[in-house]
């Protein structure tokens, strides 16, 4: 079996109403889809983390590929990346990114050839039903949408999670630069939703260290789960330790210094970024190893989620639940997607590879989204257009 061809495609898939985040307002998602031919008539899928790095798959990877095996990763690699010692040292760690997406559908091939789930080519199911968290925002509203721009709207709006859909895990971003307003929120959604809810928290790095000790010395008491980068460094998590019991998450995917200054406790990421599953799989032992944990980005399209959803079934280390924002996602590229959890959890996929399929109208659809208005920007301050924001905020 002979690599073909590689098709990417550019799409935007916006939410039904942009939330608020340290740098902005976040409207929705630009990613790339891949599509991987070969002359064998199995197409594999993957996805992007951001549009940007579908260019480099067209004008580097793509070349590079063109007659590979697909089934063969180590050669595949070996085409697209070069050393990550390297690569780390001079900020040119793109490729990895990219050729992780393309891995994603090398792995779906795979999974096509031989006519089993992703999961079980990597072990089998320890789980099959993967938790997810609901999200939550400050929002503003847009089309009949959003509106949760108060304390009382985020928690009626988790209240109304758990009445329609069984929801009892939350995560979200109370990023306005308030710290009082964080406060009172997170007071006010532990007294409505109980105690036995779980309720994490993410500040993209909003606070500085000082600000950031007198709001974790307030909500202590109200049972958060986990606080993800309350602040901008490891460094000043590991500062912020020493006076606080919440656990912290971020996306950098530093083990090393991690386990050196004892914070972060968890990794939260997506498998391109991390140059694609099998690299997943090893920072996930790595990270068992030194007894730190790890869940799953959010903000990704079916064909990310379904590789989500496989590796978490296959991964006993990996037991909180992920992030999501599928409520929020008024399509997707996938068929019948895209996917939102019932009672806290997602069922993995059963079909061949990661069990998903195209959407032919769908794809056109946001395809033709992208072209027309061009990627969507998540740095847009509605206070000061044409400037980005500068942190902390507070």
């Amino acid at each position: 079996m002979k690599i073909t061809d590689i098709r990417v495609t550019h799409v935007n898939v916006p939410f039904d109403a942009p939330f608020y985040w340290s740098a902005g307002l976040y409207p929705g998602a630009s990613k790339s889809i891949i599509e991987v031919f070969t002359d064998e008539g199995v197409v594999g899928l993957g996805e992007a983390p951001w549009w940007h790095f579908g260019e480099i798959i067209k004008e580097e990877i793509t070349p590079a590929l063109i007659g590979a095996d697909p089934l063969d990763l180590a050669d595949c690699e070996a085409r697209c990346v070069p050393p990550y010692q390297i690569t780390a040292n001079t900020g040119e760690n793109a490729a990895t990114v990219a050729f992780g997406a393309v891995e994603l559908a090398l792995w779906d091939i795979r999974g096509k050839v031989f006519d089993m789930p992703l999961y079980k080519l990597l072990g089998g199911a320890v789980r099959k039903d993967i938790p997810f968290t609901e999200y939550f925002a400050f929002r503003p509203e847009q089309n009949g949408a959003g509106g949760e721009m108060s304390p009382e709207a985020i928690t009626e709006y988790c209240l109304k999670m758990r009445e329609e859909h069984g929801s009892t895990f939350f995560e979200g971003k109370l990023i306005l630069g308030d710290p009082n307003l964080e406060i009172k929120t997170v007071k006010m959604m532990r007294e409505a939703l109980g105690e036995d809810a779980m309720i994490r928290l993410d500040s993209n790095m909003q606070w500085s260290l000082t600000t950031a000790r007198w709001v974790l010395r307030e909500i202590e008491q109200y049972n958060i789960r986990n606080y993800e980068d309350p602040v901008a460094t490891f460094e000043e998590m590991a500062e912020l330790r020493k006076h606080s019991i919440i656990p912290f998450s971020t996306h950098i995917p530093d083990l090393r210094r991690a386990v050196d200054l004892g914070a972060p406790d968890y990794f939260v990421c997506n498998f391109a970024a991390l140059g694609g599953i099998s690299n997943t799989m090893k920072f996930i032992a790595a990270c068992e190893a030194m007894g730190k944990g790890f869940w799953c980005y959010s903000n990704d399209l079916g064909i990310m989620t379904s590789a989500y959803l496989h590796v978490v079934a296959a991964t006993p280390w990996i037991t909180e639940p992920s992030q999501s924002l599928f409520r929020w996602q008024i399509g997707d590229v996938i068929e019948e997607g895209p996917f939102r959890q019932a009672n806290n959890v997602i069922p993995v996929p059963e079909g061949a590879g990661l069990g998903v399929k195209l959407c032919a109208e769908s794809m056109k659809r946001w395809a033709k989204d992208f072209e027309d208005n061009g990627p969507m920007s998540h740095f847009y301050d509605p206070k000061n257009p044409g400037r980005y924001r500068k942190l902390p905020l507070n």
